[in-house]
């Protein structure tokens, strides 16, 4: 706990280095292919959710055991956070798949990427990862960026509020992921927790799958492949990496890079064009993605030391 009679702050060593926020944005570009995958697939979304799971687990078991030769050993102790990061999972894509098709896609990106906000408020008030002025700005600056990729089309009504409400427990849920896999990330290399999380939510995809009633199995497997390793291996993957070396406000930024590749395929693949108000928020977000690298955030400590990332 952080005591009162000791207000200081440290600013924390960042490991931010040029290879995480890499990564962290690829994974980003990987991701936003996933609602496409979805669309063109010919099962039902949630289904489709799993499986992207089940094609992609064995892929990242064997790449977990092909790094080295007990991968799953360091996370005794974190079998619970796994499995219950592997669960929320689990159910952000169940929700958020159910979600698109009762929504408008703008909502459903609004809402499906809330973690943009509510995993800084974590790193601000529970990790106590204070940001910088210029990580301030940087907040400011995506958030400005958010509204113009999404305010033009935004509109809530009664019509879409089931789908609203699905999207925004899929980003909570989302959040919940990012927290309880970066607390795996402290110990666990990131291939081995993203294999253990993808197994921990593969039951619950298959039984909400079940119970939903949806087209199940498909006649082509091409856009799943697609999916799972895009996604999956690829997207979560790099994520995954990412998360154990930056701040919860730089990762909360980077997935607002999402919402711009998605518009861009969006634009290509279905012709909806993005206006000048879209494009003056990708360049305010491509800005905030600059600003938020440079120093380290702030860590509340009690003897005024600062605390690893």
């Amino acid at each position: 706990m952080h005591r009162p009679g000791s207000p200081r702050k440290a600013t924390a060593p960042q490991t931010a280095s040029a290879l995480p926020i890499a990564a962290l944005l690829a994974g980003n570009i990987a991701l936003a292919f996933g609602p496409w995958f979805v669309r063109l697939a010919d099962v039902g979304p949630v289904a489709a959710g799993f499986w992207r799971i089940a094609l992609a687990a064995p892929i990242l078991v064997a790449l977990a055991f092909a790094g080295q030769k007990r991968p799953f050993a360091p996370a005794r102790g974190l079998w619970p956070a796994i499995a219950l990061g592997g669960i929320a999972f689990a159910a952000d894509l169940a929700s958020w798949h159910v979600g698109i098709l009762q929504t408008t896609l703008a909502n459903a990106t609004l809402f499906g990427n809330s973690a943009t906000l509510m995993y800084p408020i974590y790193g601000f008030l529970v990790a106590r990862m204070w940001p910088t002025r210029t990580q301030g700005l940087a907040l400011a600056l995506a958030a400005a960026g958010a509204g113009l990729l999404l305010g033009r089309s935004f509109q809530l009504s009664p019509k879409h509020l089931a789908g609203d409400l699905l999207c925004l427990l899929a980003g909570t849920l989302y959040t919940v992921y990012f927290v309880l896999m970066g607390k795996a990330r402290e110990v666990v290399a990131p291939l081995p927790a993203l294999a253990l999380s993808t197994l921990a939510s593969l039951l619950p995809l298959l039984v909400a799958a079940l119970v939903a009633g949806e087209r199940f199995w498909p006649q082509h497997w091409g856009i799943l492949i697609g999916l799972a390793l895009a996604s999956q291996v690829v997207g979560q993957g790099l994520i995954i990496y990412a998360i154990g070396h930056l701040s919860p406000l730089v990762v909360g930024i980077a997935l607002l890079s999402q919402p711009i590749v998605a518009g861009a395929v969006g634009w290509i693949a279905y012709g909806e064009r993005l206006g000048p108000a879209e494009l003056s928020g990708a360049v305010l977000v491509a800005i905030a993605l600059v600003l938020v690298r440079s120093g380290g955030p702030r860590v509340a400590s009690e003897a005024g030391e600062a605390k690893p990332a």
